[in-house]
């Protein structure tokens, strides 16, 4: 979280997560040189110009399916939730890398005739109706185009003036953006591809990604689905369980009927509920924890008070927060939402409660 807007706060943490990113970046190229130099030889040597090109369109395509799987993977195991943090940055180096592709490519293939590189480049194939010969090139651009957004867009500044729901979706087309690389990938350097070993690797890629996703996304409804039962009170107030069934200082996440998730949290010797939805990038509290007092969203820290949901000062963010009560040794949340920054006195824990 900041007060104001600066270019890029580098913690140590952003440092060393970048550096390894980078590395990484730098080893599968150079990597991917060496064996190109190593594998086609004498008559079937290729230029370094095209092996550079194909060691940054297959590093910016090995980087995207990384993206996609952080994710899920945060979903469903808690110690992914560290690449997370700063998802954006390898999304940035991901569109950089691309942009050098498309201009080795553009640069070496086009740019040596009477006409604009890349009006030559849009030009050079125009058979829709054939895969054999589609312009490969045409969904590259595009996916090129959603990741410079996405990249553009990355800062806090865009989030903030954009609005969380319409940032939101814009990064999604991220998902278009892997669509439409994956058939700039099939339509293009596939189809010259006589070994078995690229389309597998990307068949193995698209098939992690989906599965991935399906796993997570089953594990939510499921979840949402076992959620607590409806108690009286003309069905505004759900049961939640014990309250030492609720992790110390962590949350259990229940699931109202109109679909809004709730967070409850447990913290000293109360119990306190807010939206399960960081005011930040939509981040699930209830998968984070409590520190320093405060409501932790484990996708990038942002901070929010338990018993009004006001981030501490000087920050002036707010969430929703639920009234909540303990009856016969059960904990109870109102479904009712109110409105951001509400203060709610928390629900103190009985000293004979079951622990």
């Amino acid at each position: 979280m900041s007060v104001g807007y600066t270019a890029i706060q580098w913690s140590r943490h952003k440092r060393v997560y970048d550096g390894i990113a980078a590395s990484a970046a730098a080893i599968w190229m150079a990597a991917f040189l060496l064996l190109g130099k190593a594998r086609w030889t004498g008559s079937h040597a290729v230029s370094d110009e095209i092996l550079l090109i194909r060691a940054t369109g297959s590093c910016a395509i090995a980087l995207l399916h990384v993206i996609l799987v952080i994710g899920p993977l945060a979903r469903l195991n808690r110690r992914f939730l560290p690449l997370l943090y700063n998802r954006r940055h390898l999304g940035v180096m991901t569109f950089l890398i691309a942009l050098l592709h498309a201009i080795l490519v553009t640069g070496y293939y086009h740019g040596f005739g009477v006409l604009n590189p890349l009006l030559s480049l849009l030009s050079s194939s125009t058979n829709f109706a054939s895969l054999r010969s589609f312009p490969f090139e045409l969904p590259g651009l595009l996916a090129l185009i959603i990741l410079f957004l996405m990249a553009a867009t990355s800062h806090d500044f865009w989030l903030r003036n954009l609005s969380a729901t319409t940032w939101k979706r814009l990064h999604m087309l991220v998902y278009a953006a892997y669509g439409l690389l994956i058939a700039h990938v099939g339509l293009g350097a596939l189809q010259n591809e006589t070994a078995p070993l690229a389309p597998s690797l990307m068949f193995a890629g698209v098939l992690t990604v989906s599965t991935l996703h399906l796993l997570a996304g089953t594990g939510e409804v499921v979840k949402d689905r076992g959620s607590a039962p409806i108690v009286n009170d003309n069905d505004s107030w759900i049961d939640v369980g014990a309250p030492h069934d609720i992790p110390l200082n962590r949350a259990r996440t229940v699931c109202a009927s109109g679909g809004e998730r709730i967070a409850i949290f447990r913290h000293e010797n109360t119990i306190s509920a807010v939206t399960n939805v960081c005011a930040h990038q939509g981040g699930p509290l209830g998968e984070g924890n409590i520190i320093d007092g405060c409501i932790t969203c484990p996708w990038h820290g942002w901070q929010y008070r338990a018993s009004d949901g006001c981030s501490p000062p000087p920050f002036t963010e707010k969430i929703a927060t639920y009234q909540v009560r303990i009856i016969a040794g059960r904990v109870q949340v109102s479904t009712k939402a109110l409105p951001p920054g509400t203060a709610v006195e928390p629900a103190r824990i009985p000293e004979h409660a079951d622990a």
